[in-house]
C-alpha cells in the first residue's frame, strides 16, 4: 500500500492509504503501484483516480498540478 496526500494551497485536502493512483501527464496516463519506482511528474487538466485500501475507486477532477512518488508515499498539489 500507499500513503497518498493531496494538498490544497492552504490544508491537506487527502491523506489516504491506497493501493494504486492514475493520472494523466503531459506525456499521457499513467498508473503506479505501490512497488514502481520513484516518480515525478506534472500533472495536466484530466481526471485523478486513486484506489482506497477496502478496494473501492475514487476521482477527483484536476486542472494542474505536481505529483512525486517517493518509496510508499504520493504527494499531489
Amino acid at each position: 500500500m500507499m500513503l497518498l496526500k493531496i494538498y490544497l494551497p492552504a490544508t491537506c485536502f487527502l491523506e489516504k492509504q491506497v493501493l494504486k493512483v492514475k493520472g494523466e501527464s503531459p506525456l499521457g496516463e499513467f498508473c503506479l503501484k505501490p512497488r514502481h519506482i520513484d516518480y515525478v511528474t506534472a500533472l495536466v487538466p484530466g481526471l485523478f483516480s486513486y484506489v482506497a485500501a477496502e478496494g473501492t475507486e475514487f476521482f477527483l477532477a484536476v486542472d494542474n498540478g505536481t505529483l512525486v512518488k517517493q518509496g510508499d508515499q504520493v504527494f499531489v498539489a
